[in-house]
């Protein structure tokens, strides 16, 4: 009989362990008949089922385009071929081939979201939901040291994306999270994924477009994972580019404001360094959010960054100096920072307070927004032609 794993619970070691000849799922959507699945690869003993894309196909709710979807999910599974993985597939609805050939496998859903079907009068986001900030929360699929799971970046931003629309629900809708991004320095770590920075950008733009051109005009691209940060910023400049009366935001991460690093700096114990990657601040939040998937008996601390006055590795990288050496450089188990340190309480601390800042920041976007709009509508300037 077939067993199934969630791929994103994992930690790293389970990942580099698993047998290379292992099937691996990346879904589109979800609710797939497992039993069946197990028939078509041949009833192996172990499947893993990857973090789902939540949306990017026809009837997925948000149609992308064809040929850049298919790019960004191309690379991810060849990002786990790269590492050996010899039966990687995407797992797609019946009619969504995506120009991936033999590197797809087509089964009914068992439910059918209606609300995602073409035509429906209830598109990914609603209608209804114009005015609103439209939180787009990106996190990622990738190590994190021996103690914490794959899932960590994107379990983090998506509790944090879903307590800003819960707590400001007439001023921001989230989307559903995206669970990958971009990792560089994927080589040096069996089984962490990545859609290549260019696909991942293109990806992006192609989003803002498609909401742009149904009258959404406020945006905010939520990063739960650095390597995701310098990319945003270009789909921030593209956007702002192509779309003149929209205001489309991203940001460092979370807590990267003077709000979020006083409360960073209230209750961290680790000094800088303790916070880089799978650290105190990252160990903390899974600790409050699902406790079940940490290790903490597996914890390494890994502070020995090779840090100079402009070039340093903590939570708000600091100084002046932007490079991308390789990770193996500065750590053995991937992570950069003082895990052991971390607590249940502080990660929930540092949630509250990830959720305050984001709302702050979703309040900035409106009034920029709407400031704007009445210059522009004003005549402001070169505007004055175009009224």
């Amino acid at each position: 009989m077939t067993t199934y794993f969630d791929y994103g619970d994992l930690t790293w070691p389970e990942v580099s362990a698993l047998p290379r000849n292992t099937p691996l799922l990346i879904p589109l959507g979800e609710s797939y008949p497992l039993e069946k699945l197990s028939e078509s690869l041949g009833n192996p003993p172990r499947i893993g089922i990857l973090p789902r894309l939540p949306y990017g196909w026809e009837g997925g709710g948000l149609r992308l385009d064809d040929q850049l979807f298919e790019r960004f999910l191309s690379n991810l599974i060849d990002s786990l071929r790269d590492d050996g993985f010899n039966q990687v597939f995407a797992l797609t609805p019946p009619g969504i081939a995506q120009g991936l050939g033999p590197l797809r496998i087509s089964l009914p859903q068992n439910k059918i979201n209606t609300a995602a079907l073409p035509n429906s009068p209830h598109p990914l986001p609603l209608d209804s939901e114009r005015g609103k900030v439209v939180i787009i929360p990106v996190g990622h699929t990738e190590q994190h040291g021996l103690h914490l799971p794959m899932a960590t970046d994107t379990l983090i931003i998506e509790a944090i994306a879903q307590g800003v629309m819960l707590s400001a629900p007439g001023r921001a809708v989230a989307l559903p999270v995206m669970p990958y991004g971009v990792s560089t320095h994927r080589s040096s770590f069996a089984g962490t994924l990545n859609a290549g920075g260019r696909a991942f950008e293109d990806l992006w733009v192609n989003l803002i477009d498609r909401l742009a051109g149904r009258g959404f005009d406020r945006f905010y691209l939520l990063s739960g994972h650095g390597g995701n940060c310098s990319f945003l910023v270009n789909v921030v400049k593209y956007a702002g580019e192509r779309h003149r009366r929209i205001f489309c935001a991203t940001a460092w991460l979370y807590l990267s404001g003077p709000q979020g690093i006083a409360a960073i700096e209230q209750n961290r114990q680790s000094a800088i360094g303790g916070m880089g990657h799978a650290g105190e601040l990252e160990t903390s939040f899974i600790l409050h959010l699902r406790p079940d998937l940490v290790h903490m008996e597996r914890v390494v601390d890994e502070t020995d960054f090779i840090a100079t006055p402009s070039y340093y590795m903590d939570w708000v990288e600091g100084g002046a100096l932007v490079a991308n050496p390789p990770w193996d450089d500065d750590t053995i188990t991937g992570a950069y920072g003082a895990g052991s340190l971390a607590t249940a309480e502080k990660g929930e601390i540092w949630l509250k307070a990830a959720i305050t800042e984001k709302i702050a920041h979703v309040d900035e976007i409106h009034e920029q927004q709407e400031r704007r709009e009445a210059r522009r509508k004003g005549g402001f300037g070169l505007w004055a032609n175009q009224f």
